[in-house]
């Protein structure tokens, strides 16, 4: 199995300014050489917002979509972020990974963040969502989500082979509450025994909210393999080496037991 390349885009985010935030991020991506899979934090062009009546968009020719199936194309690798959705008369925070064949795969946030009402605005996704792409399991999951590892419980499908290889948060996670973040993430490697991949936005929002980024990719003994610094906006790729992950697998099996 090939090894997989992830970059991560720790980025500011203009609030509620989309054209803007897309051109900052064309800007960004210019340094971008090889790469498998390209992470933006959540709310890529909007910031977390509740402001989905004015912003959010309807299916797949919106302005999100459209800038990601281009980007994804023209950089031939796929992108997973997420943005403000609306289908019939709900709001999601709808995660997608966007890949160059134009394939899209869609994650909606399942839990809610309250502290910040989230749940008055946008309705929650009641399924988990994976794919295999380039021969590696991946399964989606949006910043609160990262709270609850019950919907992010790895195990074994056969002797062989667990339900996925890495877990995939995009956040916007405020600088208040960054130790939270930085453990948890590596919590959820180390009981998945996975690769974990966090991408958080740096900046200050609309609500006046500080960000500092701490994002980073765990491998499954929960070790940091990233070195991105925080509060800065950084363009980093990390190589996730599959051989190295059956093999922790095989010599520590905890998820035969799950």
């Amino acid at each position: 199995m090939q090894n997989l390349k992830i970059t991560l885009v720790q980025a500011e985010q203009s609030w509620e300014q989309k054209q803007a935030n897309l051109n900052h991020y064309e800007a960004l991506l210019q340094s971008i050489e090889a790469t498998d899979i390209v992470v933006l934090p959540e709310m890529f062009h909007t910031g977390f917002t509740m402001n989905a009546v004015e912003l959010a968009e309807e299916g797949e020719d919106g302005v999100a979509l459209t800038w990601l199936k281009k980007m994804s194309k023209a950089k031939n690798a796929a992108f997973y972020t997420s943005y403000i959705a609306k289908e019939d008369e709900f709001y999601f925070n709808r995660g997608v990974f966007v890949e160059p064949n134009g394939r899209i795969t869609h994650y909606d946030k399942r839990k809610l963040f309250t502290l910040a009402s989230e749940e008055k605005t946008y309705k929650a996704g009641k399924v988990k969502s994976r794919i295999l792409y380039k021969g590696w399991k991946i399964q989606f999951q949006i910043c609160y989500d990262l709270r609850f590892p019950e919907i992010s419980r790895n195990g074994m499908v056969d002797h062989k082979s667990a339900k996925f290889d890495v877990l995939i948060y995009v956040a916007n996670w405020p600088e208040r509450r960054n130790s939270h973040w930085k453990s948890l993430l590596q919590a959820r490697a180390i009981e998945n025994q996975c690769y974990v991949v966090g991408v958080n936005r740096v900046g200050v929002d609309g609500k006046e909210l500080t960000y500092s980024g701490d994002s980073a990719v765990y491998n499954a003994n929960g070790s940091m393999i990233s070195n991105i610094e925080p509060f800065h906006e950084i363009v980093q790729t990390v190589e996730l080496e599959y051989d190295n992950l059956t093999e922790f697998r095989s010599q520590l099996a905890f998820l035969k037991d799950v």
